[in-house]
């Protein structure tokens, strides 16, 4: 399937590792120049960018960024404009995810995953609209939750399913905001997925996790990747405050 997507640019919040990385190989390609924000591993963000150039013979932009940080945010938009001159999809990638149960949590911890998992989606976004708005741009903006938005969590990541919550809310009431430009606002939410941030758990636990899942497996990134190109394509015109459930009959609704 064509997705029409060729020439198109996207930035994706880090982008050049686990999940994010398979997002954007995936989007590349399509024909989809890819500016990725990263905040801490430059030289794992070099050596995505080599490979989405080698394989796809699209563009790459690496910009350090830390997505919680506005003037940060607003220089890695500046710099992707610089680039390519105008940007058509976003995807909020970006965030962490401490294991900590609440009756241990100190309010430093959970200001912190807020601002990045909340404050950074929210940045992102008011950055994204306006420039949508501003140059006439049909764009689409996919923000990555978590199936843990509507199962909740048992193993110390109430803070993390909160925050997930947060912008899961945020992104039906920004798809009502603007839909009148349109642009298009969906949230993908996935489960267990195999990257270098979930292998250790996967590792130590990887049977239990694989018996709680309907389709008996963890997923690989290409496949979660996939959905988000579909969603930021034009086979997805008329779907916009959605959420869509990658995982693998995890949470069923």
């Amino acid at each position: 399937m064509d997705l029409k997507l060729r020439g198109k640019t996207a930035i994706v919040t880090g982008g050049s590792r686990g999940l994010g990385k398979g997002i954007s190989l995936n989007l590349a390609s399509e024909g989809v120049n890819i500016v990725m924000s990263y905040n801490c591993n430059k030289e794992k963000a070099v050596e995505t960018k080599r490979e989405i150039e080698t394989l796809y013979s699209v563009k790459a932009l690496i910009v350090n960024a830390n997505v919680a940080k506005e003037d940060e945010v607003k220089a890695m938009f500046a710099a992707a404009v610089n680039e390519f001159k105008t940007i058509d999809i976003l995807v909020n990638n970006a965030g962490i995810c401490p294991q900590c149960m609440i009756k241990d949590m100190d309010l430093a911890m959970w200001k912190n995953i807020m601002s990045v998992n909340v404050d950074g989606v929210f940045l992102t976004c008011k950055e994204m609209v306006n420039h949508f708005i501003n140059s006439g741009v049909k764009g689409s903006i996919v923000n990555i939750t978590s199936q843990a938005v509507f199962a909740g969590s048992t193993t110390g990541k109430s803070h993390y399913a909160a925050t997930k919550g947060a912008v899961h809310s945020l992104t039906i009431s920004l798809a009502k905001e603007v839909a009148e430009y349109g642009i298009r606002i969906n949230s993908l939410a996935p489960g267990m997925v195999h990257t270098d941030l979930t292998a250790e758990i996967i590792k130590t636990d990887a049977e239990r996790y694989s018996r709680t899942i309907p389709l008996n497996r963890i997923a690989e990134p290409e496949e979660v990747a996939k959905m988000v190109t579909i969603m930021v394509s034009d086979a997805s015109s008329y779907m916009t405050g959605a959420s869509v459930g990658v995982n693998g009959g995890l949470y069923m609704r």
